[in-house]
């Protein structure tokens, strides 16, 4: 199932309910959660956020290795934003955990990426080498002895420094929390399919798509997604496990409360995966890059595309809406769409009518956030166009591209 099919444009379907976040005491508490978010994130996440940036960068200068430290690089400068976005998750942690949840978010995040970029250089083996390096991941939500005061044993380190310093300091990190063994569980069985979506995904050059379908039918199985969404939502589900890691700050948070912030975010992380493959795929297509093995090239009608994240959109937003905490990670959700709707991509042939089409779904939520894009992206391309105009040549930076969130990954950051 080539993406080429996905070229024309066609009459959209668009039966589903309009305004399905209209409630009004949701919009309002929503409304007060973006300001209380914000005040929270520029106060005292983002410093944090800022620091740890730069200290991995340092970290990531001494990899010896020339082709590791180039990759780790240019993931710190193309996809940092990511570690920016996904913090502010941490504003639902109290004060006294929330730097502690920082460090874990930003140093899993840059640990996701990182993986990322390793798992799509060609291997001889892709599935088992993918499944070597990600364990890295699993590993840095396991935390053996959390909470009981016994000594935190870490697993044995690789060859690569900088990999096993992302995963342990995720791992110090939540150590540190009052409900790390609630969600250690949850998280590794997140993290375990995240690197297996991503692995397969990237072999599928090598391998074939079918691989990845009896996988995903697989996983599928006793869930309500499909299993193209159950893979386009583990894919993106480091988002997820950013999730629990702010929720095991509160020491109220059990086990069957991680559960229900894995299923809700599940289906965020479809729309996430989805719009990020469709707002690149005019660009894919002018460049002559387009992936043959996306997640968007899975479907071959734009109307059961379109169904698909409009259909996995309003089943997020019933079910972060439920959670404790509902109206900030419905924020989330909205901060997600909005990222991608307000990207120049939307406007291209098949983005539009689906763009349009999920705006109308979570109006009014969406509007203020969706604003707030508008105008940083607006500002970040005037900055570029100042930046442009005082030098004498050369090219201007691009828009950061983000996976996630509210990959919000692109939310704004209060106590």
């Amino acid at each position: 199932m080539g993406s080429s099919t996905l070229h024309g444009s066609s009459t959209l379907d668009d039966r589903l309910p309009v305004g399905t976040l209209g409630d009004r005491r949701l919009i309002a508490r929503a409304g007060l959660a973006l300001v209380l978010a914000n005040v929270r994130y520029w106060t005292s996440v983002a410093p944090v956020v800022r620091g740890e940036l730069r200290r991995w960068e340092q970290q990531a200068r001494a990899i010896d290795d020339p082709e590791l430290r180039a990759l780790a690089l240019e993931k710190l400068r193309s996809e940092g934003f990511h570690a920016e976005a996904a913090a502010m998750l941490a504003t639902l942690a109290p004060r006294a955990h929330r730097r502690d949840v920082v460090e874990a978010i930003v140093a899993l995040e840059l640990l996701f990426d990182y993986l990322d970029g390793l798992t799509e250089r060609p291997s001889a083996d892709p599935l088992g080498g993918g499944e070597r390096l990600f364990k890295a991941l699993t590993d840095a939500v396991v935390v053996p002895g959390a909470g009981t005061g016994k000594k935190l044993e870490l697993s044995p380190q690789s060859d690569d420094g900088y990999l096993d310093g992302l995963s342990r300091a995720v791992v110090l990190a939540l150590a540190r929390l009052p409900a790390a063994l609630a969600i250690t569980e949850v998280a590794q069985r997140i993290a375990a399919r995240s690197g297996q979506a991503q692995t397969r995904m990237h072999a599928a050059s090598q391998l074939g798509t079918a691989q990845v379908e009896e996988w995903a039918r697989e996983e599928a199985g006793g869930t309500e997604l499909e299993w193209r969404e159950l893979l386009a939502g583990s894919a993106s589900s480091v988002l997820v496990v950013h999730a629990l890691i702010a929720a095991a700050a509160d020491p109220r948070t059990t086990q069957e409360q991680a559960g229900e912030i894995e299923s809700a975010y599940l289906s965020t992380c479809t729309v996430l995966t989805l719009l990020d493959g469709l707002v690149d795929h005019e660009q894919d297509r002018f460049s002559g890059d387009e992936s043959l093995h996306g997640y968007i090239s899975l479907y071959e009608d734009p109307q059961e595309l379109s169904q698909t994240i409009s259909g996995a959109a309003q089943r997020a937003a019933a079910q972060v809406s439920a959670l404790r905490n509902g109206p900030h990670h419905a924020m989330t959700l909205v901060g997600v769409v909005a990222y991608y709707t307000s990207d120049p991509g939307a406007r291209g042939e098949l983005a539009a009518p689906i763009v349009e089409r999920l705006q109308r779904q979570l109006t009014p939520l969406i509007s203020p956030t969706l604003a707030l894009m508008r105008g940083w992206r607006l500002a970040k391309r005037m900055r570029t166009g100042n930046r442009r105009a005082s030098r004498s040549g050369g090219l201007a930076s691009v828009l950061d591209k983000s996976r996630f969130i509210g990959k919000s990954r692109g939310s704004g950051g209060v106590q």
